[in-house]
């Protein structure tokens, strides 16, 4: 019998993931290197840090005979969608609890058509009832029992565990390096995984100022207590999650025209365009080489 590593191993992963230099004069001017850590190009359907944080996941259910996974997402959630592409590719069976009971009954958006098309079982459920989804009897209402449950965002111990693999491959290879958040574990992971003398910064993509104590707690859940340098900058969510400004899509556009990139809108741009506002107040030292993470592909990202 196929061991659940060797039959994600199968899948061929491209990890380490490429490190690519940008040669962009915004920077270069003020003597600072642009990295982009593409993570994006670890496989075609589990890109980016949906496979750091899912691969130790699906291998903890596999070996507990588990064949059912349930998680959580919103509308346009990439971790639903990567799920549902595992679920396929390994022979898992599927079932996504989506917020929004409005959505039920509508056509599909691109995003859930795809979640569905890979086998996926939706159920949508109110928002009040999803805010609650963590809630032993919430949850035993929505999971049956033969169930592996991952968290919203694919987010727990496991998956700050494994994207602490992301903080290795980029030691030595720059002082800064920064990644979107939504759920806290990639950053979690990063962070620990970082050498001294690196840092990490966090931009979160949603608002609310809750996703310090979150990062916190999954370090210390994963790896028994703060692990690295790392910190958050609430600046650059442009509303929320899926949500956008006139000044993120003016920099989104030129950045994409400039070095022919495409964005991943919800999460990656808004990295970029973070971390562009930081170097425009002077918050790197010449000399700084300044990695982003591309934590997904731009295929399906916009709302």
């Amino acid at each position: 019998m196929t061991s659940p590593a060797a039959a994600l191993a199968a899948l061929r992963p491209r990890l380490p993931s490429p490190l690519t230099a940008v040669a962009d004069e915004r920077f270069t001017r003020r003597g600072v290197r642009l990295l982009l850590k593409r993570d994006d190009l670890i496989h075609p359907e589990l890109p980016g840090n949906k496979w750091r944080k899912l691969e130790p996941n699906l291998v903890a259910a596999a070996e507990a005979g588990r064949r059912t996974l349930l998680t959580f997402g919103g509308a346009y959630s990439n971790h639903l969608r990567a799920t549902a592409a595992a679920g396929r590719l390994l022979g898992f069976r599927t079932i996504g609890v989506v917020r929004g009971e409005e959505l039920a009954g509508r056509p599909l958006n691109p995003s859930l058509a795809r979640c569905a098309a890979d086998g996926m079982e939706l159920r949508f459920i109110d928002r009040a009832t999803y805010r609650r989804k963590a809630e032993p009897e919430v949850l035993a209402a929505l999971a049956p029992g033969d169930c592996f449950v991952i968290p919203e965002g694919g987010s727990n111990a496991a998956a700050a565990q494994g994207c602490s693999s992301l903080g290795r491959e980029l030691r030595g290879a720059a002082e800064v390096v920064a990644v979107a958040c939504g759920t806290g574990g990639t950053l979690a992971g990063l962070a620990a995984g970082l050498d001294q003398g690196q840092r990490a910064i966090g931009i979160p993509v949603l608002k609310g100022g809750f996703l310090g104590a979150e990062v916190e707690r999954l370090q210390w859940a994963a790896f028994g207590g703060q692990r690295g340098d790392w910190l958050l900058d609430e600046r650059f969510h442009c509303g929320g999650y899926a949500r956008s400004s006139p000044e993120l899509d003016a920099f989104a556009g030129d950045f994409e025209e400039r070095h022919g990139i495409r964005l991943e809108r919800l999460y990656v741009a808004k990295a970029l365009y973070g971390v562009a506002t930081l170097l425009a107040e002077g918050a790197f030292a010449p000399g700084t080489s300044v990695a982003v993470v591309v934590t997904g592909a731009a295929d399906l990202s916009a709302p």
